[in-house]
């Protein structure tokens, strides 16, 4: 298993799960942002955003050829989080099953997804009155 060939996966994973409506953003792992920050100190102004499949990691089982793909992400709390996850399970499994197929590398498919947290516009709430 090469790294192109890890990498196209996450690609192809982070493409699906940001397709699904719902999710805002992929969230790098604690490992993936030490990476980025040390990263960033050797970076120049004005350079490249981090890539969106920092929040997706990929490998593959030597001995099996089972594809494991973990998705971290980021939802807006205007839907359900449990269907939002759902949905992104479901959909890179599917992405990630059918490219492994067409580029000759297929195996099983499992997709956990962990969900960081949820964003969007929440009612103020002041102490002595009343919410909406």
């Amino acid at each position: 298993m090469t790294a192109v060939r890890t990498t196209s996966v996450e690609r192809t994973a982070a493409r699906a799960a940001l397709a699904v409506p719902g999710v805002s953003e992929l969230q790098p792992s604690l490992r993936q942002s030490l990476a980025e920050a040390a990263t960033r100190v050797r970076r120049t102004l004005g350079s490249a955003a981090p890539s969106p499949e920092t929040g997706i990691h990929a490998e593959r089982a030597p001995r099996t050829g089972a594809w494991h793909v973990e998705v971290r992400c980021v939802l807006d709390e205007d839907r359900r989080a449990l269907d939002t996850a759902r949905d992104v399970r479901e959909g890179v499994r599917s992405a990630v099953d059918a490219y492994a197929t067409r580029h000759g590398i297929p195996g099983p498919v499992t997709v956990v997804v962990t969900v960081t947290r949820t964003t969007g516009h929440r009612p103020s709430h002041h102490p002595g009155t009343t919410a909406p």
